[in-house]
């Protein structure tokens, strides 16, 4: 049972995917609101009363409007209090431990891979925020903004580096435009590659270019719209799913390089 006085929207969303998921798993064919609402007041717990229901409603709510949830399970039953798991919701329960929907286990799974800065953690909380807003084209700046955080924190290293050793800094790494400076990483990195674990290497060649999308998808679709719906909730949930990975390899990239680099 939460104690309802530390109770926090992002924990109440976790416990409502746990019952679905309980659900589920117990071959529950027909979910319905008010069986899940009444499961997930039993594990809240119902000292906080009115308040902790209302949140609660909100929550549920708000899984519907993200797109996780939708009304009716067949044609045959297509109203409330029937509803069902979304594609989206499906891949929510699948990794629930650090999906998005669930704030609390992604920051846990990210700090995991990586320590973030202030400025990169500043913006992936608000990624979070909105996503779980239905504020996807914020979600994707947010998220955007962080990743290029992630990517100026490796060039801080490799300049830090090449200014220790006496070696030239390569105009580009503080060019003002970050696809110059991803390029310049690259080819600094990549002159080395012999003298870089292979593992590291193979996680650079695959993952790099996610950093460029995550960028493009934020400064030019959502940042720079010719239509009304330039990203998707897909698209932003990706995006936030793919961010650990990429800090993971950024924090291993920056460590290698002031370690190694020469």
């Amino acid at each position: 049972m939460t104690n309802a006085k530390t109770l926090d929207h992002g924990q109440i969303r976790s416990v409502i995917l746990e019952v679905i998921e309980g659900l589920k798993q117990q071959q529950y064919s027909h979910l319905q609101s008010g069986a899940v609402l009444q499961r997930a007041i039993d594990l809240l717990g119902r000292s906080g009363g009115l308040p902790t229901e209302q949140m609660l409603l909100a929550c549920f709510y708000d899984l519907f409007r993200t797109g996780y949830l939708s009304w009716g399970h067949d044609i045959a039953n297509p109203s409330p209090p029937f509803f069902h798991v979304t594609a989206l919701g499906r891949g929510a329960l699948a990794a629930r431990g650090r999906d998005p929907a669930n704030p609390d286990g992604y920051l846990s799974h990210l700090q995991r891979q990586a320590a973030l800065s202030p400025v990169a953690e500043s913006y992936i909380r608000e990624a979070l925020n909105t996503f779980n807003s239905a504020c996807f084209k914020a979600t994707a700046v947010m998220v955007g903004a962080a990743a290029e955080s992630l990517v100026l924190g490796v060039r801080d290293a490799l300049v830090a580096k090449l200014q220790a050793v006496g070696h030239a800094v390569p105009p580009g790494l503080s060019d003002w435009r970050i696809k110059r400076v991803l390029s310049a990483i690259e080819d600094a990195v990549v002159a080395k590659k012999a003298t870089m674990p292979a593992v590291l290497f193979e996680r650079l060649e695959a993952n790099w270019p996610a950093f460029t999308h995550q960028i493009r998808t934020a400064r030019n679709d959502a940042g720079h719209p010719v239509g009304v719906d330039p990203v998707t909730a897909d698209e932003v949930h990706a995006s936030l799913l793919i961010f650990p990975q990429l800090a993971g390899l950024a924090k291993q990239l920056a460590d290698w390089i002031a370690s190694e680099y020469a």
